[in-house]
């Protein structure tokens, strides 16, 4: 039964930081919209590679502090960046500066940064010396 407690607690603390990071990082991607819809520069030159970006790290930062497994930093970084990615290009689509079919292509390609992200840092993390 303390087992059942265990892997309990650790599931937990998981989602917790699953919805902590995604949180984390949905506010940086809707703060990098926002200043795009008022910056043509960081509209046309940021968007693409700042969302990654921030998918990447956030991804990488939820692996690093709750993943039990390369599976689990994979899957957990690969939700993480799609699901922060998917709320900002929903706001960029609201606002008129993204075309909706980035719904789909942003979201997937900031999943894919999201899973590398988790994959590295969970190694990174896990690495002895």
């Amino acid at each position: 039964m303390e087992a059942m407690g265990m892997m309990k607690n650790k599931a937990q603390a998981s989602n917790a930081a699953l919805a902590a990071w995604t949180a984390i990082g949905t506010v940086a991607q809707v703060a990098m919209v926002v200043t795009g819809h008022f910056s043509e520069a960081v509209r046309n030159n940021v968007f693409a590679v700042g969302g990654m970006l921030i998918s990447l790290i956030a991804g990488g930062l939820y692996a690093r502090s709750a993943a039990g497994s390369k599976g689990a930093a994979a899957g957990g970084g690969a939700l993480v960046g799609g699901l922060c990615a998917l709320i900002g290009i929903i706001v960029s689509v609201v606002l008129g500066d993204t075309e909706p079919m980035i719904l789909a292509i942003g979201t997937l390609s900031s999943a894919v940064t999201g899973l590398i992200g988790g994959l590295v840092f969970y190694v990174a993390a896990h690495r002895r010396a």
